[in-house]
């Protein structure tokens, strides 16, 4: 894949996490080859760390640094030398921007993993952030703010394998054993998960497993995985977060929600994008008609996270989660 078709099958994830448009098209036009992606996306994060110092306020400052965090998560997107420079950049721009703009923001970690807790100290529950493969905390701001406009508290983290923590963890099948540390270390009651990709097998996966989920939504989340099937380029990256290739054909092989389904009596919601076709992916159809309360929402147009499609499903997520969650109307 060269520079060019690399650019345009990350557009919509891109602009879905908050970056602009046009600014993306200056900055991926001047390509020459995947390789200098990594490096591309670094210098537009730094300049917005720039812009960030020489700031006339403090709202303008915690801005420029949300949108420097994005650069830099994206920047991992494609391999090469300093993707983990690239994470810690991200996080360290995220964790900048919330000490200015959210005082009340709370940094915590624990085993395996670390996140941000925002919201309202009072809030009625809390959602979990669950991200996938390649992505991290940073890349899901939008879906955070919605959240947190309707009055929860949410958690969006970073699990093992992801994010920041890519440089010194593996990604793990038994994933809901992070998320239960996650809800002991958090301590709210009604506890609300959104999973997105790989990160929606993880969410469904955790509500099968531990009964302290109230609710629970996937995004663009596999049902099942089959690695003869699966392209080179998820192959490489799954090789890449889980710690080689036997590795990833071993963690391939046990994503598959058909026997834990059935196990999830939380509320659910699945949504799918109609054009996220990807070879040796099963998507969430037959986790919505599995579970005893599951409810599937498929946007023909909506790709891969349906970045080209948010006001098709983020309204209808953060209402299900809302209502489930709280019992208030939709």
């Amino acid at each position: 894949m060269n520079a060019a078709e690399f650019a345009a099958a990350q557009w919509t994830r891109a602009t879905g996490a908050g970056v602009d448009p046009h600014e993306y098209r200056r900055v991926t036009d001047g390509l020459v080859s995947v390789a200098d992606w990594g490096p591309s996306f670094l210098r537009t994060g730094h300049h917005y760390l720039q812009r960030a110092d020489q700031a006339g306020s403090a709202v303008s400052a915690g801005e420029y640094l949300l949108t420097a965090a994005r650069w830099f998560h994206l920047a991992t997107l494609a391999p090469y030398a300093e993707a983990s420079r690239a994470a810690a950049e991200a996080d360290h721009a995220l964790s900048r921007a919330l000490t200015v703009l959210e005082p009340g923001a709370r940094r915590v970690s624990g085993e395996g993993f670390i996140g941000w807790l925002r919201g309202r100290s009072d809030a009625p529950a809390l959602v979990i952030v669950v991200p996938g493969l390649d992505s991290a905390k940073e890349e899901f701001l939008a879906l955070v703010s919605a959240l947190l406009a309707r009055g929860l508290a949410v958690f969006a983290m970073d699990g093992p394998g992801q994010g920041v923590l890519a440089a010194t963890t593996t990604l793990r099948p038994d994933y809901e054993q992070v998320v239960g540390r996650v809800i002991d270390a958090l301590g709210f009651v009604r506890i609300g998960l959104v999973g997105l990709s790989l990160g929606g097998y993880f969410a469904a996966r955790t509500a099968a497993l531990d009964p302290r989920v109230t609710a629970v939504a996937s995004v663009s989340g596999p049902f099942r995985l089959d690695w003869e099937k699966l392209p080179e380029a998820v192959r490489d990256i799954m090789a890449r977060r889980t710690g080689g290739p036997g590795a990833a054909r071993a963690f391939a092989g046990q994503v598959d929600l058909a026997a834990l389904s059935p196990r999830i009596a939380a509320p659910l919601m699945v949504v799918d994008g109609g054009q996220d076709v990807i070879p040796g992916v099963m998507n969430g159809e037959s986790l919505a008609r599995l579970a005893p309360h599951g409810t599937y929402l498929s946007v023909p147009h909506g790709d891969h996270l349906l970045g080209n499609a948010r006001p098709d499903w983020l309204p209808h997520l953060t209402d299900h989660l809302t209502h489930a969650l709280t019992g208030a109307p939709t």
